[in-house]
């Protein structure tokens, strides 16, 4: 009972949340970058880890193996220190893209692994009333304590000024874009969130019709809406474009939509 009473008010403080999303707030010492480097970063450890731990599922999500051994978990957390060594202000826009998504990836990963016994990524914050972990400082970069929230709210999404940010963090969901195969790169990031948008758009979990004809969307099309589009029309012809099948059904749609995500982890069964 005192259970299912904590969740309900962790659901109840999470719909208030959702309504509050972060705004997209620039956080100026991260703006600086060398258009001149031609410095690269090296994400193969990552790639490592993604080879081996993703499993796509014929429901088109693709979920984690989190059952890491010990050797891998170390390199996975050598990782991590070896990109907050760096200062990524001395590398050039696309390699700096590259590296603040993996490593909010990477780091969204260790943060499950540190709670192998939680079910949703909601109940893995420091503290006791926290939902999620997104505002703990998890990380550090050339002196400056940052959480996840600063990497997406206050650097991608405000110097990049790109939707399809959303489709490129994880979020450990099965509610959420799904974790990208491949490790971002400056050659491959254009390429990596064009797939990744239409992959999550055209899913169910991005855009459906229920039996009644009722249009369905994920949440994220209503936390961050004015990353889409101004307003309703706006965002079911920018749906409509990305979802062609649907496209005369979107834009003609003048009904309720019933935004929805699905917060249970995106754990694969151990192979």
């Amino acid at each position: 009972m005192v259970r299912t009473f904590a969740m309900l008010i962790l659901c109840m403080s999470w719909a208030g949340w959702a309504v509050a999303v972060p705004k997209a707030d620039l956080w100026e010492i991260w703006q600086a970058h060398d258009p001149t480097s031609t410095a690269t970063v090296d994400h193969s450890a990552w790639q490592s880890f993604l080879d081996r731990h993703l499993v796509p599922g014929e429901d088109g999500i693709v979920r984690v193996d989190y059952a890491v051994d010990t050797p891998e978990r170390v390199r996975l957390n050598d990782y991590l220190t070896t990109l907050q060594a760096m200062d990524p202000r001395a590398l050039n826009r696309a390699e700096q893209l590259a590296y603040w998504i993996n490593l909010y990836n990477a780091m969204t990963v260790e943060l499950v692994l540190r709670n192998p016994s939680k079910g949703s990524i909601l109940r893995m914050g420091k503290g006791l009333f926290s939902i999620g972990p997104w505002d703990d400082a998890v990380l550090s970069i050339a002196g400056e304590s940052l959480t996840l929230n600063d990497v997406e709210h206050r650097i991608l999404r405000p110097i990049w000024r790109d939707h399809r940010i959303h489709y490129a963090v994880n979020c450990a969901s099965i509610g959420c874009p799904n974790l990208n195969p491949t490790a971002y790169t400056a050659a491959n990031a254009e390429r990596l969130m064009a797939q990744s948008e239409a992959d999550y758009v055209m899913h169910p979990r991005g855009v459906s019709f229920d039996d009644r004809g009722r249009l369905q969307l994920s949440s994220i099309f209503k936390w961050y809406r004015q990353d889409f589009a101004g307003d309703k029309a706006g965002l079911l012809d920018y749906l409509a474009r990305q979802y062609p099948e649907l496209g005369e059904r979107l834009r003609a749609y003048d009904g309720r939509i019933d935004y929805r995500y699905d917060w249970n982890l995106n754990r694969a069964e151990s192979r």
